[in-house]
């Protein structure tokens, strides 16, 4: 997992609730187990109509939002199934943060798992970016290590837990968090 302490980046405002995460990764790609390859999927339903082809009244295929990396999202995304897939597909697309009033406590979990940084806001401020996105580029700066976001005109304090901060702050996986006890774990077998 790539470690990450701050984010500067454009937003992409999908100003919609309950996106759950066969929205964001439809069931008919997940045949694969790799983590890599998914971001061509990402709202697949949403982005291309039948004949694959780019649908021009979804906000994600205009230019404005082509290098977006930060996702405003509405109430309860990620809800639906757990598919881990979804976060791969928002990592691997290009997003880094994800920003809404509320999220399935699967996907958080899963995208905290996954490098991805899910910051909890107040609704009234979430509704204020999405508006400034939809209606001009904005970008904001995202810093975990002392959990506030910046736009143009203030800066906003966010929570998360102290273990995820760690964990995002250093890169570390559950599989890098085991590997810290190595040589403990190498005793116990030796036993």
């Amino acid at each position: 997992m790539e470690a990450i302490q701050k984010h500067a980046g454009k937003v992409f405002p999908l100003n919609r609730t309950n996106v759950d995460t066969d929205q964001i990764i439809p069931k008919q790609f997940l045949k694969r187990v790799e983590r890599t390859g998914f971001g061509q999927f990402l709202f697949y339903h949403w982005r291309f109509d039948d004949d694959g082809n780019q649908r021009s009244d979804f906000i994600l295929n205009q230019n404005a939002y082509a290098d977006a990396s930060i996702l405003l999202g509405g109430e309860n995304f990620g809800c639906g199934s757990s598919r881990e897939h979804a976060p791969w597909a928002l990592l691997d697309y290009g997003f880094r943060v994800i920003i809404a009033p509320s999220f399935a406590d699967i996907f958080y979990n899963n995208a905290l798992k996954n490098g991805i940084i899910p910051v909890q806001m107040d609704e009234e401020q979430v509704s204020e970016w999405m508006k400034q996105a939809e209606e001009s580029s904005l970008y904001l700066q995202v810093d975990l290590e002392n959990q506030q976001i910046v736009d143009d005109e203030r800066t906003v304090p966010f929570s998360i837990d102290n273990y995820h901060k760690e964990k995002l702050l250093n890169g570390w996986d559950d599989i890098a968090l085991t590997l810290h006890h190595e040589a403990k774990i190498t005793a116990f077998e030796g036993r």
